[in-house]
């Protein structure tokens, strides 16, 4: 199994507009963020995670020629916006959206012509397909099993994938739920900030404490803003096993 980190920015990306901090004048390409994205392929299926407005971007980035299906952590902008632009990865078949009852609700306020019983040439053929937390299904050569987290005081879902597990704008996880990763060898989740609290997402800290629970082999962290600090300084400071993800960045599980 091969995950692809499309996007590993906050809502805002990095750089963030109008900011000149040393991270969004950076040169390094580590440091330059688009919005949290992406891709599990497991043989010859490929799973979208988060469809947001940079989606069209990491696409031609990654060369990505097919796409399996997608699936929603939540039903927020930055994280959902983009998915008019799956119309070139619907010409041939209907794509699976797969989605908790308010993200379904959100795309289909956001984008009611998807639904149309006579629709525009060349809208989008998706299916949005309800999830439930805690129960698994399978897409190709993948199971997937959603989960819940909470993301302030909104339940939002999260991916375990065999090894893998898959968390962005995470604030709690509920002990049953946690019990859900034992076992997990890789994990991704969310760090905003090193340190200074957040409403709705977790910090370093914070993220470090799940770790030392779960004790996964490896870990990567996802949905940073500018004030991460630099890739290049802030990495040293990790723990062993511990990484800043980055955009492109190829893991093999």
């Amino acid at each position: 199994m091969k995950l692809i980190f499309l996007g590993t920015g906050t809502s805002t990306g990095v750089p963030e507009v109008g900011c000149k901090c040393e991270v969004c004048t950076s040169t390094d390409p580590r440091d330059a963020r688009l919005r949290c994205s992406a891709l599990v392929e497991e043989g010859d299926t490929t799973l979208l995670i988060d469809c947001g407005p940079d989606f069209r971007m990491q696409m031609l980035r990654a060369d990505v020629r097919s796409i399996d299906a997608v699936l929603m952590t939540h039903k927020h902008y930055d994280h959902l916006v983009g998915i008019d632009d799956l119309r070139p990865y619907t010409r041939l078949k209907e794509l699976p959206i797969y989605a908790d009852r308010e993200t379904e609700m959100q795309i289909r306020s956001m984008f009611p012509y998807f639904f149309y019983k006579v629709k525009y040439p060349g809208v989008p053929n998706v299916a949005i397909k309800s999830l439930s937390h805690g129960t698994a299904f399978k897409v190709g050569d993948v199971e997937i099993l959603p989960f819940k987290v909470f993301h302030g005081m909104m339940a939002i879902t999260a991916y375990r994938f065999g090894k893998l597990a898959y968390i962005t704008d995470m604030s709690y996880i509920e002990p049953a739920e946690l019990e859900k990763l034992r076992g997990v060898e890789v994990l991704v989740i969310n760090a905003l900030r090193f340190a200074k609290p957040h409403n709705t997402h977790q910090t370093v800290l914070e993220a470090l404490e799940i770790v030392d629970k779960l004790k996964p082999r490896e870990v990567y962290f996802t949905h940073l803003m500018h004030h991460i600090g630099l890739h290049a300084k802030f990495e040293k400071c990790l723990p062993p096993g511990v990484h800043l993800a980055y955009d492109g960045l190829e893991i093999e599980i």
